[in-house]
């Protein structure tokens, strides 16, 4: 509540309602006693991390010219204090890959056509599949750790290491793939289909009036924040319920009444890298780098 205060009632009630469903008594208040001191303690820790540094992002302009004038988020997170990481940029990859190239050329392709918001070639399962990945980040993943968190066999205080280690590979694989979005400043798909006759490759073919199926998210590109994120917490469920059949599954506000399945960690990342093109948000080789940070980072 201290982080979000605008949210304080509903974060109040939900946490009324929970404690609501545990016995009173002297394991209850212990219980509540030490989660209080655990989160002064992060509270404390975290007090100088950068998260309030002044957002000092300069749009790209000429004098006089018109630019969009909504800015983008978070550029100054990437040099937040990390929780494990030496630096925001431990995991930088390296540049994006050059637009005459035929690498640049394949994914333009792809997500030109399974991305855009009318496509005839994406399925609806494809749709589906983009419409739950659409939810904001991280929350959504907190569902699918629960089902392993819910595995028989698994004890409280093994649970609650399980969402310490996932909450702070998610932090950190946020602010290191904000340090490399506006480290390379990738272009989204909306703006290289638009511009498609301009960026020296001949086999790009520009559509004046693409759409990408979901609304583009305000940062740059590359590489896909998703992808960091699902990785980072697949990889971490895999060291905790071992590299065999891994059963999950999850929910999403995005997509109200609808549970997914994966029968492995390895599953539930390619669904979410799928998810960013059939989206029309992200190319397949920057889906596969965020990938590869996150596994690195988790």
């Amino acid at each position: 509540m201290k982080l979000m205060p605008a949210q304080q009632a509903a974060i109040e009630a939900a946490y009324q309602a929970e404690l609501a469903k545990v016995p009173p008594g002297i394991a209850k208040e212990r219980g509540i006693a030490l989660g209080e001191r655990a989160a002064a303690a992060v509270l404390a820790l975290r007090a100088d991390d950068g998260a309030l540094a002044v957002d000092a992002y300069r749009p790209h302009t000429t004098p006089g010219a018109y630019v969009p004038t909504t800015i983008p988020v978070p550029p100054h997170w990437g040099k937040r204090k990390p929780w494990v990481m030496a630096s925001g940029d431990q995991f930088r990859p390296k540049a994006p890959p050059l637009l005459g190239g035929e690498l640049w050329a394949r994914d333009y392709k792809e997500i030109k056509t399974l991305g855009a918001r009318n496509s005839t070639q994406r399925s609806s399962e494809q749709t589906a599949i983009a419409r739950f990945w659409e939810a904001a980040i991280p929350a959504i993943y907190f569902n699918a750790v629960r089902s392993v968190a819910t595995l028989p066999g698994r004890g409280l205080t093994a649970n609650a290491r399980l969402m310490a280690l996932v909450a702070v590979a998610m932090d950190d694989a946020l602010f290191a793939i904000i340090d490399a979005k506006y480290a390379y400043g990738f272009w989204r798909p909306i703006t290289a289909i638009r511009n498609g006759d301009i960026d020296g490759n001949e086999s790009t073919e520009r559509d004046a009036s693409w759409l990408p199926l979901i609304d583009t998210p305000m940062h740059p590109e590359y590489p896909c924040a998703h992808c960091i994120l699902s990785a980072a917490v697949g990889t971490i469920l895999v060291a905790e319920a071992g590299s065999g059949s891994l059963k999950m599954h999850g929910t999403s506000p995005t997509a109200p009444g609808v549970t997914r399945h994966w029968s492995s960690a390895e599953d539930f990342m390619e669904e979410v890298r799928l998810a960013r093109i059939y989206a029309g948000v992200h190319y397949r080789n920057s889906t596969e780098v965020g990938s590869s940070m996150g596994q690195n980072l988790g």
